[in-house]
């Protein structure tokens, strides 16, 4: 079997002035490839390269780009120059009527305002980056966990904090990387196994094919598994898996191949990264699953962090009121602790007699008792 030829690219340096030349920013390009601004980043420094469908998505999108814009005849740019220096006189004429005819009803109030492009609210920002990550996010998920309700709670988790963190997160280079890795992190986390209603399995894919790579994949150990979803499945490269797996180069090449060995050998017909990357997004993309909307995620998100915030304004609140009762009834001098009682020695005994004792007392009128009325022998005689 001969493997076909990749389809050749230009040099680092001249992806970058080709997508210049087309008036494309990074994140188009990564929009019409299907990647992050981070990855096609890395292809025109020559960090990295695409492979596979990428390659050829993105050799194509440079090949319009190289199309110049300056392509027309000179007869056909001639004719068009005419054309537009036409137009815009036309234009000129028509605005110096208008305003001569409107001078006198509508005098100039001050300078004309300047026509700015509108900007995004934060609410409008956030809701295109839900809607363009939120579903392919979800089925991403899935693939880690095989249960479709933690897939989708995990990605509503990852956008609410987000939106918690919006600043943050609307000024960093990738911020679809940063609520995946929110998700993935929420979605492995090993105290979902002491919730009850995860002690259930869920419903297995229909496909036989499904339930077997689905089976695969969650008898790997969470760090592969994880690595497999994100190369082979999202198309991250090597360094960009490995920095969101928080882990170097080389253990994210040893996790990817072992990964790869332990589904080949349950699954031969998987193991071509190509075919394995198909069936991954096939498993993904058969299950129905989806989000909430993007307003819904927003306000559990903000009830959220308003129970949290009212939860530390009140434990400071009580906090504060501990430390001031304490500081109210504290003492306010030193006093010594009182020592411990010990044994006092080298003290002569008394030497007056004292009061007899009720024992003393009762043997004294015993004694006498039997004295007096004892045997004849213990009575004194008379001299």
């Amino acid at each position: 079997m001969t493997q076909s030829p990749a389809t050749p690219l230009p040099p680092p340096e001249e992806r970058r002035r080709l997508r210049e030349a087309g008036a494309l920013t990074q994140a188009q390009v990564a929009a019409r490839v299907g990647v992050t601004r981070g990855t096609v980043r890395g292809w025109e420094s020559g960090r990295t390269s695409p492979r596979g469908r990428k390659r050829e998505t993105y050799a194509k999108l440079l090949a319009e780009c190289a199309a110049p814009a300056d392509r027309k005849l000179p007869a056909e740019r001639e004719v068009t120059e005419h054309q537009t220096a036409h137009q815009a006189e036309r234009q000129t004429e028509h605005k110096s009527e208008h305003k001569t005819e409107h001078q006198e009803e509508q005098p100039p109030l001050g300078p004309e305002p300047v026509v700015s492009p509108a900007l995004l609210t934060p609410a409008q920002a956030f809701d295109a980056l839900y809607a363009f990550c939120a579903p392919a996010l979800v089925r991403q998920t899935y693939l880690l966990t095989g249960r479709r309700e933690l897939a989708r709670e995990s990605v509503e988790r990852a956008f609410q904090l987000a939106w918690q963190r919006w600043p943050e997160v609307a000024v960093d280079p990738d911020p679809a990387g940063w609520v995946r890795a929110s998700a993935y992190e929420y979605a492995l986390s090993p105290w979902h196994r002491f919730r009850p209603r995860h002690r259930h399995p869920e419903p297995p894919p229909a496909d036989a094919g499904d339930r077997a790579l689905m089976d695969v994949l969650l008898t790997l150990p969470p760090p592969y598994r994880r690595t497999l979803v994100l190369y082979d499945g999202v198309g991250l490269d090597l360094p960009q898996t490995a920095a969101e797996t928080e882990a170097s180069t080389r253990a994210a090449a040893n996790r990817l191949l072992h990964a790869r060995e332990a589904v080949a050998e349950r699954l031969p017909e998987l193991s071509d990264p190509a075919e394995l990357h198909r069936r991954l997004a096939e498993l993904a993309s058969a299950q129905r699953l989806g989000a909430a909307e993007p307003p819904e995620v927003r306000g559990v998100g903000e009830r959220r962090a308003h129970f949290w915030t009212r939860a530390a304004i009140a434990f400071t609140i009580a906090l504060i009121g501990t430390t001031a009762l304490t500081v109210w009834t504290a003492p306010t001098r030193y006093e010594p602790p009182v020592a411990p009682g010990a044994d006092i020695r080298g003290v002569p005994p008394r030497v007056a007699p004292g009061p007899l004792s009720e024992a003393e007392a009762e043997l004294r009128a015993k004694l006498r008792k039997e004295t007096v009325s004892g045997p004849v022998r213990l009575v004194p005689q008379a001299g």
